[in-house]
């Protein structure tokens, strides 16, 4: 029997009773089990972190001596109990090292997806699916509207200026990602990396990633050639040069409303749309679906007399 308490939502994050554990809490917990390292997902000073090995590495370098007071790495498909409840990790396909969760709880199968992506991307492992009783999915793209391109053709837009271009993207994940991608379709860029993002780009290749070709940024270099360079820079950075000279401005992001005022669109996103969550359930085979991370109202419009929905947010 499914089990509608299994997972509360609570302030501090999704909180599972039966094995006295959170998913990415907000706020710091005795018992944290972390699907992936994006700072939404995996903050700072938790007692206990369960987590792969690759989002370990993230949050040390992130949060250096305050990462956590100890980390209980698990390989995928590996699992591990919590009390009673048996835990284990599966590739999400978001990031390097993003795990989907898989709970088993009295014969009960609760998938809980943290972020996911189902495109290809050669920087992270490739999502798997399991088969579930419940699927806990996130639902940021849950738009029918909403269809996220090929990323292969967006970065060759990139293709169509000699201008040099400051290009904005997360540090972690969307940055490595991009390198790779820019490195196999955009032969004639260079890429320069801002300092803030190396480090991440160091635990890829400590990971074994093949980040093909980047340089270190170098303000000298930048000025010195006026076409096909590229420097890749953190959201921060790409604020606060708002007047940068002599560049073409882009921002890769999935949200239009982050598109506005830049003079090229970058549609390339590290989660999953509408047609991708509806794959996903096919491919889970759930008898209920949980929403979390977004809004859920169109799939529960959508699965009505179907499948029953419930909303956590």
């Amino acid at each position: 029997m499914i089990l509608d308490d299994f997972l509360v939502p609570t302030k501090i994050g999704l909180f599972c009773a039966y094995g006295n554990f959170y998913l990415d809490p907000k706020e710091i917990v005795k018992d944290a089990v972390i699907s992936h390292a994006h700072g939404d997902h995996a903050i700072s000073g938790n007692l206990n972190v369960y987590c792969t090995q690759a989002t370990s590495l993230f949050m040390k370098q992130r949060y250096k001596k305050f990462a956590g007071g100890e980390f209980h790495i698990r390989s995928f498909h590996m699992p591990f109990t919590l009390n009673d409840v048996k835990i284990s990790f599966v590739p999400a396909g978001h990031m390097l090292g993003s795990a989907l969760v898989l709970m088993e709880y009295k014969g009960i199968r609760y998938l809980y997806t943290g972020d996911y992506k189902l495109q290809p991307d050669d920087t992270c492992e490739p999502i798997e699916f399991v088969q579930a009783d419940v699927l806990i999915t996130e639902t940021t793209f849950a738009n029918p509207d909403t269809s996220h391109p090929d990323a292969v053709t967006e970065i060759q837009k990139l293709n169509s200026t000699q201008s040099n271009i400051m290009l904005g993207a997360y540090a972690l994940g969307k940055s490595q990602r991009l390198i790779r991608l820019i490195s196999d379709h955009c032969p004639e860029k260079r890429i320069l990396v801002h300092h803030s993002i190396l480090p991440f780009v160091r635990v890829y290749e400590e990971m074994g990633i093949d980040m093909g070709r980047y340089e270190v940024y170098d303000r000298k270099v930048m000025k010195a050639n006026l076409s096909q360079m590229i420097y890749l820079v953190p959201p921060l950075v790409y604020r606060s040069y708002i007047k940068a000279v002599n560049v073409i401005r882009v921002f890769a992001t999935g949200w239009k409303h982050l598109q506005n005022n830049n003079e090229l669109q970058l549609y390339i996103s590290d989660h999953v749309d509408w047609e991708d969550i509806i794959l996903t359930i096919d491919k889970v085979k759930p008898s209920q679906i949980w929403t979390t991370h977004g809004s859920g109202i169109q799939l529960k419009s959508y699965f009505q007399n179907i499948l029953d929905v419930k909303l956590l947010n």
